[in-house]
């Protein structure tokens, strides 16, 4: 039976820093990763799910739901539906340059994005101190009205560049869907899913599912995802080859093996930062911890190479 894997795209997947994020840039961004994705696919012959993240996606919806509501009276979305929207645009993106991908290597594989929602918990403590900053960049004036109008939460930007609105980051609970998603890719469809970490939604009350206002660590979500669907080896891809101590200092070292222990010790000693490496090392430690398997760290150039990335292990 072929193993089973789930590979967290990061952030430049589709769309990096330095570019405007027109579909030409986030297409052949994604033909590029495809690409790399080819060694899991054909070397390895592992049956897959692929998960991405959505920041930039996100706010790009929010700043036209901002300028339509502004010039044309359009209602805004929440953004439980900003998130749907940019799952279903991704994973559009996805399917259609891995496919160009494979059918260049005469490669067969159906790919089917699955649309996620991800249940939280409305009573998380995350929701009693929003921390993540999403969409557009507002004047003091402009946030205090909005505040009085809904209620949102701003925040100063740190670099002076305005206020944004800060939203929950609860932890995700319930991948649902996960067994047809399990099903699926292990009869050798390649699946796309969690998107952005899933669709935030809670029960509102008993058997009534509701969207809420927060966004999920796409990391910390694609670990769950691994752990409930029984996956085999988690992938977490980042824009470096390995997990490093003492980063960007004279004593930084490149770890090759990490037991959860250490990464633990690590993480208490403070190696990694918040909203880079943290994340990504607390994911691996939880997929670990719930499935006995191991998580690797690394950057998609590194894929497929015996001694390429940082393997995070039980023991």
């Amino acid at each position: 039976m072929k193993k089973l894997v789930v590979v967290a795209l990061g952030g430049n997947a589709l769309l990096r820093g330095d570019q405007k994020g027109t579909i030409d840039e986030q297409e052949l961004n994604a033909f590029e990763t495809s690409e790399k994705l080819l060694v899991l696919i054909r070397q390895n012959d592992y049956n897959m799910v692929i998960t991405h993240g959505n920041g930039p996606q996100v706010g790009n919806l929010l700043l036209n739901n901002a300028a339509g509501n502004k010039l044309y009276g359009l209602p805004e979305m929440p953004l439980d539906i900003c998130v749907a929207y940019s799952q279903g645009f991704i994973g559009y993106v996805i399917e259609q340059q891995l496919r160009n991908v494979l059918l260049q290597q005469d490669l067969d594989r159906d790919i089917l994005t699955i649309i996620t929602q991800v249940l939280v918990n409305k009573d998380d403590p995350a929701f009693n101190n929003p921390t993540k900053p999403i969409g557009p960049y507002y004047t003091k004036e402009e946030a205090d009205k909005i505040t009085k109008d809904n209620g949102s939460v701003f925040a100063q930007d740190p670099r002076g560049r305005g206020w944004r609105k800060v939203v929950a980051s609860p932890k995700p609970l319930v991948i649902n869907n996960k067994k047809s998603i399990e099903k699926i890719a292990r009869e050798g469809t390649i699946v796309v899913a969690v998107g952005g970490g899933g669709i935030p939604v809670f029960y509102k009350e008993e058997n009534l599912l509701q969207g809420i206002d927060a966004v999920i660590d796409k990391d910390l979500a694609s670990a769950l995802l691994a752990a409930q669907i029984n996956a085999d080896k988690l992938f977490i891809l980042t824009d470096v080859p390995k997990v490093c101590i003492h980063y960007n200092t004279p004593q930084e070292k490149a770890i090759d093996r990490m037991t959860i222990a250490d990464a633990k010790r690590y993480l208490d000693e403070g190696h990694f930062a918040e909203g880079s490496m943290a994340p990504k090392i607390r994911a691996a430690i939880y997929f670990v911890e719930h499935s006995g398997k191991d998580a690797i760290i690394t950057q998609t150039t590194k894929l497929g190479i015996d001694d390429g990335g940082t393997r995070v292990v039980m023991i």
